[in-house]
């Protein structure tokens, strides 16, 4: 295992300032005057808005303002809240309704914004909020996934989104009339929300001039070029910023309608306000996740090999297009469509539904999960089907190690990968073959033991281009800017480590800045897996700029050269100076030449990389219960070279955790009336730690050919595999005692009714 930075053990740089306290989340951060900001939001899923009347509200002592609909329309704030309508193959693009930042004569999900209140105090603008008259005619609440049910937003015919395509479907429909087994199965993906320990907050400043807006995302250029372009300023005139961030996951990568209306308050007063919501608010208005149903079918010839797959998803998009909402289940999922299985064509057909819930969008893995959670259970159920062994069917269908660069049916080409050696090595760590006798010994006890396999792979998503710039400062300092921005994984560390593993420049000298518009012109931000593999790239560009620049300096300055740079050195055959950069910067400014202090690069990556492994699990289930355990667990993974290992096994175990969580305990629940039955974590059960064993880790890495390093991203590869493995482990477990099906989440009250149902079918 190649790895660049330390050994597995170590402090992250970072981790310091965490652990004392010293974290700069934005809520303990804000300067003294800060306004407080609460929203009045929609009390039910569905209704007409007959009377806002803010009067009293805005008589009240403490209370700067109050701003509708109608005050936002006054100040020609009235776009649509930035969203990306999805397109695909054959030129189909979604709907485009549109989405205010406060509630505009209807609300369409509960906790919709219809009024934004501004006050000296917290207290003093929740008491506003309760003045506020709020008269809504309740209309039906839509929240099946019906394509033709009743519309929601005017113009549009029924609830429809996006109906989206992509694949060769005559190829297919052949594929299946000469297969000699087709194995079909439904798989419906419960509901979860994120859940981030620290939830969204906000914050704006104008000076007359410029926005400062700052707020705890994952990312700033677009909420830059999207608060420009909702109140009409010049995008110079908007700097973003966020600073240490409690988590993200995907749900803070989004622009919500508090964003726009909170910055416009800011603009109108002159003061600086704030939004710090808690955490009942924060159920109700975040992004919600997954909440699909999908139908795959896998056509098979005599000799157990895939001719064709084709699927059919619905998608709950919410009441509006979120940011991505529309590509996650098309796009995204069309990547891994296939998974690491050659199969010769395939097609997916996806269809988006408008329903009166809070809209859905990115989380951990965003379409990932779901494309291979569908594979890898109908993969398991297919090996059932045809009586082989659900790694032999694996084994026999994967991508051969010579066939690569491989190109999918969905037109994705995989650079590299050696898939029988991952599933090899997994067998082998996870003592599959002494998996009988583990089964026996449960059930001795009385207990159901199940084995669950997933094979997942993963494409790197995101921009595939980024900034970085390194800077040279005075006190003999470096300040390394990066395009990304963490969310805890710990860029600050990685990053440092690896400029100064290129460039000699001692670790502890470098600064990573990260989360402003203003000191760095250009980002990404972090999404998609693609934070390190893409930032590391153009570190590594910008560091090869700076040591050619550099040297070219030497040469003249030193009269000698030319200067190569090897092993934190510069050297010249006919020099005995061997300055480091560090010494190369002070000279620089020595001699005026300030535009060596400061090196920016661009890089693209030739292609995305595309992580993948196998997760084996084993889950013990009590049938007098229904309770399930989490008994044993093992990720073997190809993320190519580590730069971190530590870092690497942080990502998936946490990965792994919030895959445990949906598949095991979190949902999601509206009742008929569209209200949330879930909204604490009183209702709403997140996984401890407790529920989890170790996560056993092995890298078989095979370099990515993509990208300088060799690297493949591991952020979402954890939840990615965690999914299907589980719950391939529950219907093995459950397989003996006649159930035959099972969707997540795995409550003990469901497995139990599935016991039960079927002891009556088995009864004479």
């Amino acid at each position: 295992m190649r790895a660049f930075g330390q050994s597995q053990g170590g402090v992250r740089n970072e981790d310091i300032r965490f652990l004392t306290g010293r974290g700069r989340y934005l809520a303990d951060i804000l300067p003294e005057g800060t306004l407080s900001a609460v929203f009045l939001r929609a009390p039910v899923a569905h209704g007409r808005i007959v009377a806002l009347d803010t009067a009293e509200a805005r008589a009240m002592p403490g209370v700067a303002g109050i701003w509708t609909w109608d005050d936002l329309e006054a100040a020609g704030v009235t776009g649509s809240v930035w969203a990306v309508a999805a397109k695909d193959d054959r030129g189909v693009r979604g709907a485009t309704p549109h989405r205010p930042a406060l509630a505009r004569e209807v609300v369409r999900h509960l906790g919709e914004p219809v009024a934004l209140i501004v006050a000296g105090s917290r207290a003093q603008a929740l008491d506003a909020a309760e003045a506020v008259m709020l008269d809504i005619d309740p209309l039906p609440a839509e929240l099946d996934l019906d394509a033709e049910g009743a519309p929601i937003h005017a113009g549009l015919e029924n609830r429809l989104g996006v109906d989206w395509q992509r694949g060769d479907a005559e190829a297919v429909e052949a594929a299946f009339a000469r297969a000699a087994h087709v194995t079909r199965l439904t798989v419906r993906q419960n509901r979860v929300t994120a859940a981030p320990i620290e939830p969204r907050v906000a914050f704006a400043e104008w000076d007359g001039k410029r926005l400062h807006f700052a707020f705890n995302g994952q990312g700033v250029w677009n909420m830059k070029r999207e608060l420009a372009r909702a109140l009409g300023l010049d995008p110079e005139a908007v700097r973003v910023t966020t600073p240490d961030v409690g988590g993200g996951f995907g749900m803070k990568v989004m622009i919500y309608p508090e964003h726009v209306a909170l910055a416009q308050a800011a603009r109108a007063l002159g003061q600086p306000v704030a939004w710090i919501p808690d955490r009942a608010e924060a159920m109700l208005s975040d992004t919600g996740a997954r909440d699909l149903e999908s139908t795959a079918e896998l056509a098979f010839d005599a000799d157990r090999r895939i001719l064709g797959y084709r699927v059919t998803t619905r998608f709950n998009l919410g009441a509006y297009n979120s940011q991505f909402g529309q590509n996650i289940q098309s796009e995204l999922f069309s990547k891994v469509l296939t998974g690491v299985y050659d199969i010769p064509c395939a097609l997916l057909t996806a269809q988006g539904i408008y329903t009166n819930t809070t809209p859905v969008d990115a989380y951990r893995g965003a379409g990932r999960p779901e494309a291979i959670t569908l594979l890898e259970r109908t993969m398991d159920m297919a090996a059932r089907e045809l009586g082989v062994s659900p790694l032999d069917l694996r084994r026999r269908n994967l991508i051969p190690a010579d066939a690569f660069p491989y190109t999918t049916p969905s037109g994705v080409t995989y650079d590299v990968g050696d898939f029988a050696r991952v599933l090899a090595r997994a067998e082998e760590l996870g003592d599959v073959a002494g998996f009988l006798d583990r089964r026996a010994e449960s059930e001795s006890r009385g207990m159901l033991r199940g084995l669950g396999t997933a094979f997942y792979i993963e494409s790197i998503l995101g921009e595939d281009s980024e900034n970085a710039a390194v800077e040279f400062n005075e006190n003999g300092s470096v300040t390394l800017y990066v395009g990304t921005q963490s969310n805890g994984q710990g860029h600050e560390t990685v990053y440092a480590r690896y400029l100064a593993g290129l460039t000699g420049i001692d670790e502890a000298l470098i600064e990573v800045v990260q989360g402003d518009s203003d000191r760095i012109a250009r980002g990404g931000g972090t999404g998609g897996s693609r934070s390190v593999t893409v930032q590391s790239t153009a570190t590594h560009a910008t560091a090869a700029k700076m040591v050619a620049d550099f040297g070219h300096f030497l040469d003249e300055a030193l009269d000698a050269g030319p200067f190569a740079f090897e092993d934190g050195h510069f050297r010249a055959p006919n020099s005995n100076r061997r300055p480091t950069l560090i010494e190369a910067a002070a000279l620089a400014r020595s001699h005026g030449r300030t535009e060596l202090l400061r090196h920016e690069t661009r890089a693209k990556l030739p292609g995305r990389s595309f992580p993948n492994g196998v997760h084996l699990c084993e889950v013990e289930i009590d049938p007098e219960t229904g309770a399930l355990q989490l008994d044993r667990y093992l990720a073997v993974d190809d993320f190519g070279n580590l730069m971190n290992p530590a870092l690497a096994i942080g990502q998936v175990h946490g990965g792994v955790a919030q895959g445990f969580g949906q598949a095991v305990c979190e949902e999601m629940r509206y009742d008929a009336d569209g209200q949330l039955l879930t909204g604490s974590f009183m209702d709403y059960a997140m996984p401890r730690a407790t529920d989890l064993p170790f996560v056993g880790f092995e890298s078989v890495p095979t370099p990515s050919t993509v990208n300088p390093i060799g690297m493949k991203g591991c952020g979402e590869a954890g939840t990615v595999g965690a999914l299907p493995a589980i719950a391939n482990a529950a219907l093995d477990a459950l397989w003996p005692r006649g159930v035959r099906h099972v969707d997540m989440p795995l409550t003990p009250q469901r497995i139990w009714s599935w016991l039960r149902a079927a002891e009556e079918r088995a009864a004479p």
